[in-house]
């Protein structure tokens, strides 16, 4: 049975290997789960997935295996169907039926049957429907949607047990967000961020090293020895340069979240803003930016060269900006952008660009090209998997 598992396990993505199959097979003759699908579940999990971010396809190759749900085109669906506008299944359309309206319907007649017409439902729906008895959505006797009534349906969107008669639940998932193929979001470019955090030992020898302390103990014959280490601290210095106003309003939220994330997961961060391009000028609080301007160079007089640079920007702008003087939009600059892009490169050995502009359009921008060659190739999608090798290159 679990050979089978594994495999389904392999096919929706996961990196599991032979090692956490014997593992999850002695898990269960030491009797961990017994005659208890919940209790498999977590203990497979916790078993097969080492990275949070695999949870969702954890979940989704559970389903496919245990419920039977193998058609991947209708998962395909049924996921959608997670996502469905929040108007078909508002829940003021909730329609209260009488005992004798209720003994009416009529189930559709098995498991199989059920599963085939909500498939065919999905292909076919264009909009929102309430109170009715065929499509998904709220408060009628359809066997699929939400706040309504069938002796035996598909639950889709509501928060919790009303009827008890669904046959079948099919609300998000629980780590859904938390997919590395999923949507960006705060939560995943912490997951990602995280892996470009490095720990040192430095300062005095104020922690218990709990290891050492045991191995000294048991070389002493049983008598306490006591052993200190230094406290591990978050090696990693990052210097982040935001471009803020113009066509970089579009994604104000996108930044926010990326700015929280790295907030959060690096003890030393440095910030600053620019406009378009970077000149001889940068600033760190918006509001103040014509009487607070902080000289480029300080940035390089101030800042190793350990530090991990990050432009965030989506680099869509005239070319004059960036290859001659005088080519900004907001004062004079003396020096063309493209040439204080290079000193920074030059100073800081890591570096990348992350460009929240879909890269599709990356070609239909001459400006992208420019800033891309500017700072040697290493222009990154603001993805998952464009942040992820932006860290790749960091580390």
């Amino acid at each position: 049975m679990l050979i089978e598992f594994f495999f389904t396990l392999r096919r929706y993505g996961l990196k599991v290997s032979p090692r956490e199959l014997l593992d999850c097979l002695n898990a269960l003759n030491h009797g961990l789960a017994f005659a208890d699908l919940d209790a498999f579940y977590e203990l497979s999990k916790t078993i097969f997935v080492k990275d949070e971010t695999q949870f969702d396809k954890f979940d989704r190759a559970f389903a496919d295996y245990f419920e039977g749900i193998e058609d991947s085109d209708f998962l395909t669906q049924l996921q959608k169907s997670a996502s469905l506008p929040d108007e078909w299944l508002r829940k003021e359309f909730e329609k209260h039926l009488t005992a004798e309206q209720k003994a009416q319907i009529e189930a559709l007649g098995g498991l199989d049957k059920l599963m085939e017409t909500l498939k065919q439902r999905l292909a076919e729906q264009q909009k929102r429907h309430a109170g009715g008895n065929k499509w998904v959505g709220t408060g009628g006797t359809s066997p699929f949607g939400a706040y309504g009534y069938n002796p035996e349906g598909v639950r889709i969107g509501q928060d919790t047990n009303r009827q008890r008669r669904a046959v079948k639940v099919w609300d998000k998932r629980q780590y859904r967000n938390l997919d590395a193929d999923s949507e960006i979001s705060s939560r995943t470019m912490q997951l990602a961020l995280k892996k470009l955090r490095k720990f040192a030992r430095s300062g005095a020898s104020d922690q218990l090293d709990l290891n050492e302390t045991i191995a000294a103990t048991a070389k002493q014959g049983g008598m306490l020895d006591v052993r200190m280490a230094p406290e591990r601290h978050n090696a990693v210095n990052v210097l982040m340069l935001f471009d803020i106003g113009g066509s970089m309003d579009d994604y104000i939220h996108l930044c926010e979240q990326l700015f929280s994330a790295a907030h959060s997961e690096f003890k030393h961060l440095e910030f600053f803003y620019f406009h378009n391009c970077v000149y001889e000028h940068v600033w760190r609080d918006n509001e103040r930016r014509q009487s607070s301007l902080i000289d480029t160079y300080q940035l390089i007089n101030r800042f190793g060269k350990d530090y991990r640079l990050i432009f965030v920007g989506d680099a869509t702008m005239g070319p004059y900006e960036i290859a001659y003087p005088g080519g900004s939009v907001e004062h004079w600059n003396q020096e063309p952008g493209a040439l204080w892009l290079q000193r920074l490169t030059n100073h800081f050995e890591k570096v990348a660009w992350l460009n929240p502009q879909p890269k599709a359009y990356w070609p239909y921008y001459h400006s992208i090209a420019l800033i891309e060659e500017a700072v040697q190739n290493r222009m990154y999608p603001m993805t998952l998997d464009g942040l992820s090798e932006a860290i790749k290159a960091l580390s």
